[in-house]
């Protein structure tokens, strides 16, 4: 079915075959007809199968027609992150660049004076997170009275986020003859006694099994110790693999982001990261940076997981088992998309083993472990080009090249009885080298020559 047969508008289908979109996915085919109709929805669909123009498309042209008003948008739609509300923003400058509508917004770490700004000019279109409109209502800078069409995105995620009581207070403030789309991958009961109380008569539309995976996406699940330098020390080697062009790479803690983000650079990897304590313009350069291809590799929380769209990604690596299973298909879900092949790989240790049988049990299918991984070698423990296996350091003991080992005075003998002699537990105790394991996957800035004299005679044991 080609986009012409959806009844959209001539403008509306030349910005679509602009962008390189013949035919529409089947969540569009069987969505954009009846938002045309003023149906209410409740679309169900795994994430990447175009939800979100889905809505996006219908919305410009029954915008079309109609006039803004100050600080009283015409639509509104809800998103639960700052990134999903910016694509959705996307969508509609691409989409609508043939149409003259108004858009605005509302997301936290921006300036919220250049918001009501906006806001005051009047906008057809009003694309916010809960948080940040909760805020500025309740400041008096925004009124609901006159918008007729909702749109609630990603619906199972704002109740992770705990957003129903702001989404229930919102809804009570729009007209009740409104026109309202709630999309959701999943649809727990919370969820759907939302629906059940917000929508009139909805269409429910369900263009895939709640929680399933992808089928473009091929999944292996790579056993590993549990250290920290062991899973980045596997990690390395599969992203060395040649169909690894871009990969996202998965944690489940902010501070781990960071860490393997610096860990992977010291390697030489073009790499970056993006988790909640980034400002929201950092949050945004490093995702340009990374659909730029200035860097291939984006290290990322939870916060990057669900609805960004992000062409071209070959690869997602779980680094930490997600502590929720309907994570795990959000996470695997940035690549595959629109049809294309993609693979997530999922580092497990052994204390993951709940974690994986809860993943398994959700999307139905046993994911297959994956028996051989690429080796990597003991010198890349170093930035590539920093060592080499000509210049690896020497034993520590190792005495000077070409010098006579160094004549160590003779120790007196003490022929005391055992009992008359001290306790070696009254000698100051010798410091013990730290733990590979445990120490910083970074550039070795140690020592790397010979063992000086001085350190020589301080190392001498009984």
């Amino acid at each position: 079915m080609p986009f012409a047969d959806l009844g959209l508008s001539d403008e509306l289908l030349r910005a679509v075959g602009e962008s390189g979109y013949t035919e529409p996915t089947p969540i569009q085919a069987a969505t954009v007809p009846s938002v045309l109709m003023m149906r209410d929805i409740i679309g169900i669909a795994q994430t990447g199968t175009g939800k979100t123009a889905a809505f996006v498309l219908p919305m410009i042209d029954i915008l079309g027609h109609g006039r803004s008003r100050a600080r009283m948008p015409r639509s509104l739609i809800l998103e639960p992150t700052r990134e999903l509300a910016a694509q959705v923003a996307e969508n509609f400058e691409k989409y609508g660049k043939y149409h003259k509508l108004s858009m605005a917004l509302l997301i936290g770490g921006v300036q919220m004076g250049d918001q009501v700004k906006a806001l005051e000019k009047g906008v057809d279109v009003l694309i916010a997170t809960p948080g940040r409109l909760m805020d500025l209502f309740e400041r008096g800078k925004i009124l609901l009275t006159q918008c007729n069409l909702l749109v609630i995105d990603e619906a199972d995620r704002m109740l992770d986020m705990g957003f129903i009581p702001d989404i229930e207070t919102i809804c009570t403030k729009l007209p009740t003859n409104r026109q309202t789309l709630l999309f959701s991958a999943t649809m727990p009961p919370p969820i759907k006694k939302l629906a059940d109380k917000f929508l009139s008569n909805p269409k429910t539309i369900e263009v895939a099994r709640p929680a399933s995976t992808n089928i473009n996406i091929t999944q292996w699940l790579v056993p590993v110790k549990g250290q920290a330098f062991e899973k980045r020390k596997v990690l390395r080697g599969l992203l060395k693999q040649d169909d690894v062009t871009t990969a996202i790479i998965f944690c489940n803690r902010k501070t781990a982001v960071r860490e393997l983000n610096k860990s992977l650079k010291s390697h030489g990897f073009r790499s970056g990261e993006i988790h909640g304590d980034m400002d929201q313009s950092a949050r945004i350069a490093e995702l340009d940076r990374f659909k730029s291809g200035d860097i291939n590799i984006l290290v990322a929380s939870d916060v990057a997981a669900r609805g960004l769209d992000i062409k071209g990604v070959s690869t997602v690596f779980n680094f930490d088992a997600p502590w929720h299973p309907d994570d795990y298909v959000h996470r695997i879900g940035r690549t595959g998309r629109a049809g294309a092949t993609g693979t997530a790989y999922t580092l497990v240790a052994k204390e993951d083993a709940e974690n994986i049988d809860n993943i398994e049990k959700l999307t139905g299918q046993k994911i297959p472990r994956l028996e051989s991984v690429p080796a990597v070698e003991e010198e890349d423990a170093a930035p590539r080009g920093r060592r080499t296996r000509e210049t690896k350091p020497e034993p520590r003991r190792a005495a000077k090249r070409d010098e006579a080992p160094r004549e160590q005075p003779a120790r007196p003998r003490n022929d005391a009885p055992r009992a008359e002699r001290p306790a070696r537990d009254a000698r100051p105790p010798r410091r013990e080298p730290a733990r590979r394991e445990e120490a910083d996957d970074g550039p070795d800035e140690g020592w790397n020559g010979p063992m000086p004299d001085f350190l020589s005679a301080k190392l001498t044991t009984d």
